[in-house]
């Protein structure tokens, strides 16, 4: 196996130039790191777990699942039944709630997490809060045929009602939408998924590791200086949106974990060429690549790209997912895989699983040697 390229501390330094701060991001998320040319396993999973904290979720399979492809992104072909494991059965190392997004999170943030299950933090939509505190009987129902009958999907809990299907979206039934504000506010949480990719619902002291559950809960601005310290970790290099957006918080918080962060020295102020006037923090175990080989191809919602505006003030790569958009609108695809090539985002790959056919359909929006490479990429 190769070694990765060496690399140099850049703490101390007030300013970077924009190739510098690239690779730091690259570093940070993993990515410029020698592939193992060996079966991958279960100690695998943990260090990019330990490195990304989350892995965000999404419901769209066009060639598989959003989830699936952040550690063959950086690791190569990899067996997912580790990440089913990792997530789905003891010991738990992931579990299910909202971090940037509806996520598997590395599970010692459980407790960092609990802030956003209390009146006054929670996030969680206007209607499924209308939903729950307008059917208190039936969030009894719900919690205690969970506790009676859990792992339980929400199709198995529906009582006979006539749901209104008069506006697009989930058009969640109310049994749904109370599971999920009980999932939301913590007492219940996710098992598994089945095989139509809906939850399984159980208690959390029969998912979550009990050590996890008996860490005392952080008071909230703790937990989200907790949150922002992982996130500034993962990131390398960060704009207070960036540091804000990886973990949703709140900006007022974000920005008094950021003071935190600095004043106790993981947090460095610095500016970037090229973003002059617009602060930028790195955190002070990042080191800087002299240079980064890699070859990926990163899921829409890979924590790399979570935040759009930063790729296109590092990398000069204007990105969107388009799955919203009228084909007819479209740029460059239904569902559009940016490709990493060293350290730049070169080409956008329109790539589909043609399941009857058993083949992966390939279009690509770049030059003769980007084409190549993230052939062989997904080969």
């Amino acid at each position: 196996m190769s070694e990765a390229p060496a690399s140099v501390c850049v703490v101390g330094r007030e300013k970077l130039r924009k190739d510098e701060a690239r690779r730091i991001a690259l570093a940070a998320q993993g990515f410029g790191v020698p592939k193992p040319e060996r079966a991958l396993t279960m100690r695998d999973v943990q260090a990019v777990t330990s490195r990304l904290a989350q892995f965000q979720i999404d419901s769209i399979n066009v060639v598989t699942r959003a989830q699936f492809m952040p550690l063959f992104s950086r690791l190569g072909p990899y067996d997912l039944g580790l990440l089913e494991r990792a997530a789905y059965q003891p010991p738990r190392r992931l579990f299910e709630y909202w971090g940037h997004a509806a996520s598997l999170i590395d599970v010692s943030l459980q407790p960092l997490l609990r802030f956003r299950m209390q009146p006054g933090f929670r996030d969680v939509w206007a209607g499924v809060e209308r939903v729950a505190h307008q059917n208190p009987d039936l969030i009894r129902f719900v919690r205690d045929e969970v506790a009676a009958r859990g792992p339980i999907s929400a199709r198995e809990l529906e009582v006979v009602e006539e749901r209104d299907r008069s506006n697009w979206g989930w058009n969640w039934s109310r049994v749904k939408t109370v599971l999920e504000w009980l999932f939301y506010v913590g007492e219940v949480t996710s098992a598994r998924r089945n095989s139509q990719f809906e939850r399984v619902y159980d208690l959390p002291e029969r998912v979550i590791p009990a050590a996890v559950l008996g860490t005392p809960t952080p008071p909230p601005q703790e937990s989200v200086t907790g949150l922002v310290r992982r996130a500034a970790r993962a990131l390398g290099i960060a704009s207070e949106s960036c540091l804000r957006d990886y973990f949703r918080t709140r900006l007022p918080m974000t920005r008094q974990a950021i003071a935190t962060l600095v004043e106790s020295g993981e947090l460095i102020p610095v500016v970037v060429q090229g973003s002059e006037g617009r602060p930028w923090y790195l955190w002070h175990q990042a080191r800087v690549p002299r240079r980064i080989v890699a070859r990926a191809l990163l899921s829409p919602f890979d924590s790399m790209i979570f935040e759009r505006a930063r790729l296109e003030r590092l990398f000069d790569f204007t990105y969107r997912i388009e799955i919203y958009v009228p084909e007819p609108k479209r740029s460059y695809g239904y569902y559009v895989y940016p490709f990493l090539l060293d350290e730049k985002f070169v080409a956008r790959v329109d790539l589909k699983a043609d399941r009857t056919r058993g083949v992966d359909v390939l279009r690509l929006t770049s030059g003769v040697r980007a084409a190549a490479a993230a052939r062989r990429a997904v080969a």
